[in-house]
């Protein structure tokens, strides 16, 4: 397992995504823990992309419960359906949302967010969670985000 980041800044998100993957594939490697994991995974998306808020959220009980997560506090329980990480759940599917005013539901944990996007982590078949990335910046995330994102969620699930 390695314990320390590499970051480099490049002009290109592609790029930028090309130097943390191998880096968090490394991060992970001998670890089961899962929640050591996740905390792992947005410590290092959130070092790298100095994103707004990265973090997770896990499906217990018919409901989203915080997890591992970097940046301002947020909500602590969300419902299935409800705002785009409930939505994201129902759904089984990532969702990109430019501007999240305009996201019917919305929960605001905090007005500083612009933007987000949510993948569903999905095990054998079941969504068991979901990765939250925000921004402070509108239409922030785009296709390399979510391919490269869902690349790191996948990693994430075989360990």
């Amino acid at each position: 397992m390695a314990e320390d980041l590499t970051i480099s800044i490049s002009d290109s998100k592609e790029t930028n995504y090309k130097s943390i993957i191998p880096q968090i594939e490394a991060l992970l490697a001998g670890e089961d823990d899962f929640v050591a994991n996740m905390a792992n995974v947005s410590a290092a998306l959130k070092e790298q992309f100095s994103f707004f808020w990265v973090g997770f959220y896990l499906v217990k009980n018919e409901e989203l419960v915080l997890g591992p997560f970097q940046g301002p506090v947020a909500c602590t329980r969300i419902k299935k359906g409800k705002g785009v990480c409930g939505t994201s759940w129902q759904k089984g599917e990532t969702l990109i949302v430019d501007d999240v005013e305009t996201f019917p539901g919305h929960i605001a944990c905090s007005s500083g967010s612009k933007s987000e996007i949510v993948l569903p982590l999905i095990k054998n078949g079941v969504t068991i969670g979901v990765l939250d990335v925000d921004s402070e910046h509108l239409a922030h995330f785009d296709s390399v985000d979510k391919s490269n994102l869902e690349t790191i969620t996948n990693i994430l699930l075989k360990h």
